[in-house]
């Protein structure tokens, strides 16, 4: 335009005829920018639009994987990773506090801390009484024979201290306890952990949750972690039958979805949300929160305002049916025992009546005297990772949740809905108070601005649990080296440097030759 301007003032000083030509050019010039900018704009308006059009999320399409970019799952180490020596420096014991999913990162990160350490593993100690009232154990709900084998490469694993004999006594070697730093640095098991191993020949470390630092720069440290934890810990054959058994019944009539309905007694008392329950169950919920979180000034409307509650059933059920789901759309509920009761369930079950659960889809003895033990914790872990889409309704500090995001990004980048909180906030709390038109456009506008489990950048606070990309996967054809997958006889490599390792170890062979007899 300003170019314009100065023409218009040049044909000023040069005669009617070219001041005519000019002013045509200029009003020429004009119309072409109007038309532009029309254009522009009708398309900026258009793409808006068709942002909170139901067509821009199919339905359909989200039972399909994401879009892998051309990323495939790989924990398989890519530069030298030498098999574990003959002579390590002790033993490592350790407790794993909490439920399913927090033990399950506490396995990963013992066997990480034992390949620091140069640590012969004893098998984690599942401290299932304080969480689960279940003393299953480790031996109760994984392989154990598949996780040894399967981190022969990465550390020795034994199920026990062993007796050691000193001036002709036998005798077991008592391992000395110390409470870790959360969130330990690799130093610390180098220095402090590392020290007293060597001066007692064993160590226990307990609690062990949380105690080792996830964001580690060193990506084979961050590959063993998923070897540990999508290859090496599988649950045990008579878990593995019945999680599948659930999943062909519910896939007979075509595809389903997995909820993890996370509106339980801890997660409301931990996020404060008090104000939608009644006097009686406001009281229930103040007194677990005082007995077990640290005391905090929680206002409900400031707590709801920010996305800080989980949402309720109907709010679920109203995110997937702005989504275009429909009533025929077959879910599987895992959760634990709904606060609130039936009221609560009721708006979701109106919405989506086919609802189901591990107890609901499998009545064998075997889950209903264990349904809200490890077995069930299991089962639905299970269940969840093999639906054809997952939806956690509050990944904050759900390890459940957080683990299976994970999990089924490394599964093939598996469909998951991970409903903004903070962002549909607002729109619920409008609905609340009768402002209810353009509801499920605004909901879609947010859910498209979320991932639905395709390959992406991990960004604070997002679990290195919750998301392994790049380190645990890899690319055919990549410039970048440090994303090259490994070569295809990767195994080989790792099975010769092996055998080398247990050739000059007779002790270390004959076990081998016994472990292998018992395979065939």
């Amino acid at each position: 335009m300003r170019r314009s301007v100065l023409h218009r003032q040049h044909g000023k000083q040069g005669g009617g005829g070219a001041k005519g030509i000019y002013a045509k050019l200029t009003i020429a010039v004009v119309v072409l920018l109007i038309c532009t900018l029309s254009l522009l704009f009708s398309a900026t308006i258009g793409g808006n639009r068709g942002s909170l059009e139901p067509s821009d999320i199919n339905a359909e399409e989200l039972w399909e994987s994401a879009k892998s970019g051309g990323w495939r799952p790989s924990s398989a180490p890519r530069s030298d990773w030498p098999p574990p020596p003959r002579e390590t420096n002790g033993y490592l014991r350790v407790r794993c506090n909490g439920g399913l999913n927090q033990q399950r990162t506490a396995i990963c990160n013992a066997v990480l801390a034992a390949r620091i350490m140069n640590a012969t593993l004893i098998l984690p100690e599942l401290d299932a009484n304080s969480f689960w009232h279940d003393d299953s154990g480790f031996q109760g709900i994984y392989d154990v024979e598949h996780f040894i084998q399967t981190l022969k490469y990465d550390v020795r694993i034994v199920e026990s201290i062993p007796e050691i004999r000193k001036n002709g006594k036998t005798k077991k070697i008592k391992a000395y306890q110390i409470r870790p730093p959360r969130d330990a640095p690799i130093s610390w098991y180098t220095t402090v952990a590392l020290k007293k191993m060597q001066e007692q020949g064993a160590i226990y470390l307990t609690p062990f949750s949380h105690r080792l630092a996830e964001e580690i720069d060193n990506p084979e440290y961050q590959r063993l972690r998923c070897r540990v934890n999508y290859h090496a810990l599988r649950f045990k054959p008579n878990i593995m039958k019945l999680s599948e058994s659930i999943v062909d019944k519910l896939r007979a009539d075509g595809h389903f979805m997995s909820i993890h309905l996370r509106f339980e007694m801890d997660m409301l008392a931990f996020a404060g949300c008090f104000d939608i329950f009644n006097p009686e169950e406001q009281s229930i919920l103040k007194k677990y929160r005082k007995e077990n979180f640290a005391e905090k000034r929680l206002v409900y409307k400031e707590r709801r305002a920010i996305g800080k509650c989980p949402l309720t059933p109907e709010e679920v059920g109203l995110v997937l049916r702005a989504m275009g789901f429909d009533n025929s759309t077959r879910i599987y509920l895992a959760a634990g025992e709904l606060f609130g009761g039936e009221r609560f369930m009721k708006p979701f079950q109106a919405l989506f009546p086919r609802l189901e659960n591990h107890s609901s889809v499998d009545s064998s003895a075997e889950l209903v005297t264990n349904t809200q033990g490890l077995l069930g914790s299991a089962v639905d872990y299970m269940v969840c990772l093999l639906s054809d889409i997952f939806m956690p309704t509050y990944d904050g500090p759900s390890n459940f949740a957080n683990n299976l995001l994970g999990h089924r990004l490394y599964y093939g980048f598996r469909t998951t809905i991970r409903p903004d909180r903070k962002g549909l906030a607002p729109i619920f709390i409008d609905r609340e108070n009768g402002r209810t038109a353009g509801f499920e456009q605004a909901v879609r506008r947010i859910m498209l601005k979320t991932n639905f489990g395709g390959p992406h950048k991990r960004v604070p606070p997002e679990s290195f649990y919750t998301n392994s990309w790049p380190e645990c996967f890899c690319q055919v054809s990549t410039k970048n080296p440090a994303d090259k997958c490994p070569p295809d006889n990767v195994l080989e490599i790792l099975d010769s440097q092996l055998e080398n390792e247990v050739t000059s170890d007779p002790e270390a062979l004959a076990e081998t030759n016994s472990t292998s007899r018992t395979e065939r």
